[in-house]
């Protein structure tokens, strides 16, 4: 599979860009400073601008997929979706956040009087985004979230899936590794079970 990876060199993005040379995919890893790219089979980098839509365009055209792992505070939910949708990808997969998950019906994470004020904007923002995806009428988007605590870690292969709620384990923990998730965003685009749906990864 030809997938384009925006973001590919940070927290999330590292390890997912890891996960699909480890299965073979080629793959595009468009950012800002091509040169910190690992140098991994199958992966091409290329400097690319969140902002810039048309030129981002060209660069996600000839992909079957489009995975975006950056921070919702760096770009603009619009022009991205624009730009994938202009490029002709088939899918189009984003590294959500915990925030917009439910801890209780109507009640999401980022509305608790508890959730930390410094990440709150990137949250915010994230909530905007799934929302203008689950207006989009042509896009066959995905849109993964991470459990509350989205940690450096190992690739177990050993998670639990959810929908909209908020995963936690017996101790009201809730956490997931980033290799994990690379995991679990990489069976999704290989076998796909949540188009055009919101989902969430946990322990």
């Amino acid at each position: 599979m030809k997938v384009a990876l925006i973001g590919a060199t940070g927290n999330a993005g590292s390890r997912i860009l890891a996960e699909l040379a480890r299965r073979g995919d080629e793959v595009t890893a468009i950012v800002r400073h091509p040169e910190k790219v690992p140098a991994l089979p199958h992966v091409t980098a290329k400097q690319g601008d969140v902002f810039d839509q048309d030129g981002l365009a060209r660069l996600l055209t000839g992909h079957d997929a489009v995975i975006s792992a950056i921070h919702f505070t760096d770009s603009d939910p619009r022009k991205l979706i624009e730009a994938v949708r202009a490029s002709g990808a088939k899918r189009y997969l984003v590294v959500g956040g915990a925030g917009s998950l439910e801890v209780a019906p109507g009640q999401r994470l980022v509305d608790t009087p508890n959730f930390p004020p410094q990440y709150k904007a990137e949250a915010l923002k994230g909530g905007e985004f799934l929302a203008l995806l689950r207006q989009e009428q042509e896009l066959n988007w995905t849109f993964l979230c991470p459990s509350a605590m989205f940690v450096p870690g190992e690739r177990t292969g050993k998670f639990r899936l959810g929908t909209d709620q908020l995963l936690v384990d017996d101790k009201g923990k809730g956490w997931i590794s980033f290799e994990d998730f690379a995991v679990a965003l990489v069976d999704e685009l290989e076998r796909p079970a949540h188009e055009r749906r919101r989902f969430t990864v946990g322990y």
